[in-house]
């Protein structure tokens, strides 16, 4: 056996585990629920060989149609909320930090706390607070703002945006520390050069620490672009998996839950329709993946 052989065997040992996980977690649902979905469903029983009738229903039959179009939007305002605001504080935030401020130790670790949090414990106090009577109206009566309490999850209006805040607090520190560490790595001969040359603190971090940072931002990037199109614990937790009020909160992730254990227009399981959803869902997340790559991949800067 020559040397190449037995590394490659290693290799393959070490990573097959993780094979393993990836083929049984998350490749054969997948295949799962695209042979689930190529045929109708009485109940838990499947029935026949229908094709692709259970994505046309998705895409063009009331009222799977208009719920599917209705969540995928909420979808999209989860992503553009939580770049704007999560990512884009997140990248202040690590650059803040990064300047070695007064405490930063200490802002590092009140930051990062909400992130251990979990989830279900988040959504569930979260929607106390927010209740009518919760603290945080509580707490626009005692600073003399009465006029902005409101039912913050009870109004559709502002109820997505609501969710989209709590979800915002609880993961800000995860970016910002990707952020920090990244532009810790960044080479102090570039940002010397840079000083050296005259260039502003503002204009050394748009066109040295930025470019030098992209592959962080990617992936940062690709998470948000998984988690926007997966969101659900939160939603259930503060919401429910009815989309209330009148669907404003929905997401493709509940409506998924919904119509597979309960469809959305006879009460009953549609494991057919649920599984295209599913498959939908993997699809639209697999995509805007590769395309977030192809794109911020271009603009990677190698030193």
């Amino acid at each position: 056996m020559n040397t190449k052989t037995a590394e490659r065997r290693w290799i393959l040992f070490f990573i097959s585990p993780a094979l393993v996980v990836v083929l049984i977690i998350i490749l054969l649902p997948l295949f799962m629920s695209l042979f689930n979905s190529l045929f109708s469903w009485r109940q838990l029983i499947r029935q026949d060989f229908i094709g692709l009738e259970n994505f046309r229903k998705v895409f063009f039959t009331e009222p799977y149609k208009t719920r599917f179009f209705n969540a995928l939007k909420n979808n999209g305002l989860w992503f553009i909320v939580t770049m704007l605001i999560q990512n884009v504080g997140g990248l202040l935030i690590g650059y803040f930090l990064s300047r070695r401020v007064w405490a930063h130790e200490f802002y590092k670790r009140v930051i990062f706390i909400p992130v251990l949090f979990s989830i279900v414990a988040v959504g569930f106090l979260w929607g106390l607070y927010l209740s009518p009577n919760g603290l945080v109206n509580g707490f626009l009566k005692i600073v003399g703002l009465p006029q902005l309490t409101r039912a913050w999850l009870g109004d559709e209006s502002i109820a997505t945006f609501s969710i989209i805040f709590v979800n915002i607090w609880r993961w800000i520190g995860f970016p910002s520390l990707v952020f920090l560490a990244a532009i810790d790595n960044v080479p102090m001969d570039c940002l010397e050069a840079a000083w050296l040359d005259g260039a502003t603190d503002r204009r050394v971090f748009f066109k040295v620490i930025l470019p030098l940072i992209v592959p962080s931002i990617l992936i940062i990037t690709v998470l948000t672009i998984i988690g926007s199109l997966n969101v659900f614990e939160q939603i259930y937790t503060m919401a429910g998996l009815d989309g209330a009020p009148n669907f404003s909160t929905d997401t493709i992730g509940t409506l998924f839950y919904r119509t597979a254990f309960g469809s959305v227009d006879s009460g009953n399981p549609e494991i057919g329709i649920g599984s295209a959803i599913g498959v939908i869902i993997y699809l639209l997340t697999f995509l805007a993946s590769v395309a977030s790559i192809v794109v911020l991949g271009k603009k990677e800067i190698e030193l």
